[in-house]
């Protein structure tokens, strides 16, 4: 289920609130400058092509694309048996920002975005139907867990500066991991 846990970054090793109610963690995601929304579910197969998911949410992303000027989406997926799954985690387990919003909305599966706004820290575990958009410049990482399946959809604005700029703080190693917010192994 999505859920939003908030931490104090000075006593990360538990939530101050933790909330399952869509509704809620909309409002406040909202105050903190993210969106999120929750799109219809659409029947494709877990091994759907790029191109299939993409035409089964050709509505939503070309509504994206006018609102906030992104040129293009593609879909990343990963799975537990990817041999390079352990890269590709720590890629993402440390603070960075982006020079243009993350924008990622989940086909199937599930991830952890978290964001680091002042003395807090919003944990959203993202699911099937889930849409986040990270604004440029906000602090964050992503868990994929240590057994990562997912499938999202990506929207960029310019994928070639789409680079991760790692702020060297050491918050995300102070937090609890994919495996403790997820309740999964």
């Amino acid at each position: 289920m999505t859920t939003l846990s908030i931490f104090d970054q000075n006593r990360p090793e538990q939530p101050q609130s933790v909330t399952e109610d869509p509704a809620e963690i909309r409002r406040l995601l909202a105050e903190q400058g993210i969106r999120f929304e929750q799109w219809q579910t659409r029947d494709l197969p877990d091994d759907a092509s790029q191109e299939a998911i993409l035409e089964a949410y050709r509505e939503e992303v070309a509504a994206l694309k006018a609102e906030c000027g992104f040129q293009t989406a593609d879909v990343v997926s990963l799975n537990p048996d990817n041999p390079q799954k352990d890269a590709f985690r720590q890629k993402f387990l440390d603070e960075h920002v982006h020079s243009e919003d993350e924008v990622r909305f989940f086909v199937r599966g599930q991830g952890l975005f978290y964001l680091h706004f002042q003395e807090q820290v919003y944990a959203v575990l993202c699911q099937k139907n889930d849409l986040i958009s990270v604004p440029d410049g906000t602090r964050h990482w992503f868990d994929m867990g240590p057994q990562p399946r997912f499938t999202c959809i990506r929207l960029f604005s310019n994928p070639e500066g789409w680079v991760a700029d790692f702020t060297g703080e050491d918050i995300a190693r102070q937090l609890p991991r994919y495996e403790q917010l997820a309740g999964v192994a």
